[in-house]
């Protein structure tokens, strides 16, 4: 199991907001493959997948806003 954490893309960066999901639960994902779109101080950036396997939950959902190291999703390998 592996936890997809809501990543620091700053030093300024204290929370983000999930503005679209590529994926849904049950599905697949590779490592290195786009995952989620957030949105930060009016910018938006995409997440790449830290591990493969399959996305067994999806913790936030779109328009959530999660702290920095905050659990987004969960991966099983």
């Amino acid at each position: 199991m592996f936890e997809v954490k809501m990543p620091q893309w700053g030093m300024n960066m204290t929370e983000g907001t999930i503005t679209q999901w590529f994926k849904k639960e049950g599905e697949c994902v590779k490592q290195g493959e786009p995952l989620v779109e957030i949105e930060i101080a009016k910018a938006i950036d995409i997440l790449e997948s830290p591990a493969a396997g399959v996305i067994t939950k999806l913790v936030a959902n779109v328009n959530d806003t999660i702290p920095v190291q905050g659990v987004i999703a969960i991966i099983d390998g």
